[in-house]
């Protein structure tokens, strides 16, 4: 596109405060975008957008964003049960979409997303973006040129105390799993493939909040473990919850056959790598000096839109997350595995790089004796 990209930012809470700047910075050295509308159901959000970003166009109606026959591109960025509705309403409007994770809180309305993104003429990128990442990407190339031998065991991990803002991250279509584990999930499944299976423990650990500085009633899951089974007794445990103080673990690891990966960092801000190999009998550093953003999507979205090239993160991969994150309250509920259904073709990342070689090789002492 010679033109910058028509965009319409919807929703302009905590998540927009990191899309808009990274937008405006997309114009450094030349314009790719135009940011036309900005839009969120509380009025008093006007003041703050014309402030902090010089923008002055503003409604409370999304609809009147997607009308715009300028706007190309549409950010979903508002509270999670909204997602589905404005971004299924962008893709009828011929939009390109990204929206804030999940895409959807049901199956049906994921499914409906799914192939309305078919059809369109505009992409559906959903969050979370952690394949795009300089350390996933080196991670899956690792993996899949076998460098750790065949991946049996796995864990992602992802947690804090809780948000005290937005009433919504405790009622039905919250949660510390669409809002916390869906990028363990995201990322595992990218690198392993489909999921066969979930088995799993969920529930309310702390059953008031203050919120806003008022106490309220939780009414959705705020913490878990679940069990991913890929068949052939291959597994991963995922721990996640608003019921984590401090941690200092790694956010991914993979133990396979002859080694292990371990991610430095979280999966959505990850900082590199650490590699261990039988037949070396030391732990390799690689770091990720980057500075990736979670956000990085949005310059994802925008490359593919002036390309014409199809986005590496994919709604199919998208619904098949959400059908694990509903699966795992499912059997926290039952007490029984439950079967997933979907499947999905992960991006590949062959020619990936494999990051700088810290200075620091760890050798086992027991090795040593």
């Amino acid at each position: 596109m010679e033109k910058p990209i028509g965009v319409g930012v919807i929703g302009c809470g905590s998540v927009a405060r990191k899309y808009i700047p990274h937008l405006q910075h997309l114009n450094v050295p030349r314009p790719r975008v135009d940011i036309r509308w900005t839009c969120d159901a509380n009025p008093a959000r006007r003041q703050e957008v014309a402030e902090k970003y010089a923008l002055a166009n503003f409604t409370t109606d999304y609809r009147q964003v997607l009308a715009d026959p300028a706007v190309h591109l549409v950010l979903v960025l508002t509270s999670m049960p909204e997602h589905f509705a404005i971004a299924r309403d962008a893709l009828l409007a011929g939009k390109h979409v990204l929206v804030e994770k999940p895409m959807a809180m049901t199956r049906p309305e994921a499914a409906e997303l799914v192939e309305l993104a078919r059809r369109s003429s505009g992409f559906l990128v959903p969050a979370p973006h952690v394949v795009l990442s300089p350390t996933y990407q080196a991670m899956w190339r690792r993996v899949h040129e076998g460098d750790i031998g065949r991946v049996l065991t796995a864990r992602g991990f992802y947690g804090w105390a809780g948000p005290d803002w937005g009433p919504w991250f405790y009622q039905p279509g919250g949660g510390a799993m669409f809002d916390l584990g869906v990028y363990n999930v995201t990322t595992l499944t990218g690198i392993l493939g489909p999921v066969r299976r979930v088995i799993a423990m969920s529930g309310i650990a702390i059953p008031e909040r203050v919120v806003g500085g008022e106490p309220m009633a939780v009414r959705t899951d705020d913490n878990a473990h679940l069990l991913l089974d890929w068949g052939d007794a291959r597994y991963a445990a995922i721990t996640t919850g608003f019921t984590i103080q401090k941690y200092d673990v790694p956010g991914i690891e993979l133990y396979g056959t002859e080694g292990t990966l371990q991610m430095v960092g979280e999966d959505w801000a990850p900082r590199g790598y650490q590699l261990w190999q039988n037949r070396l009998g030391c732990w390799q550093n690689f770091e990720d000096t980057s500075d990736w953003p979670w956000h990085a999507g949005i310059e994802h979205l925008v490359e593919c839109v002036e390309t014409g090239r199809r986005p590496l993160i994919t709604p199919e991969h998208a619904y098949h997350v959400l059908e694990i994150m509903l699966a795992s309250m499912e059997s926290g509920r039952t007490g029984r595995a439950v079967a997933i259904d979907s499947t999905f073709t992960p991006p590949a990342f062959p020619d990936a790089p494999l990051l700088d070689a810290g200075a620091h090789r760890a050798h086992d002492p027991r090795r040593l004796s």
